[in-house]
């Protein structure tokens, strides 16, 4: 079992630098500033990350971690 203070960890690997992830703001600054990213407009930032889940595990991990 993957403990969240794991998850944020990896994330913050990823990523290249510490940030949360329960921001929607910076979630979407690191994907787009980052990776070239561009998130799809649907209802919740939730929403987004799932619809372009498949892309990059990082995206995996923002979700499990904003579950959590």
């Amino acid at each position: 079992m993957t403990s969240k203070a794991f998850m944020l960890q990896r994330i913050c690997i990823f990523a290249g630098k510490d940030f949360d992830p329960n921001s929607d703001e910076q979630v979407t600054e690191i994907l787009k500033d980052n990776f070239n990213i561009q998130l799809p407009q649907r209802r919740s930032m939730n929403e987004s990350l799932a619809a372009v889940a498949s892309d990059l595990e990082i995206i995996d991990l923002i979700i499990k971690y904003r579950q959590s």
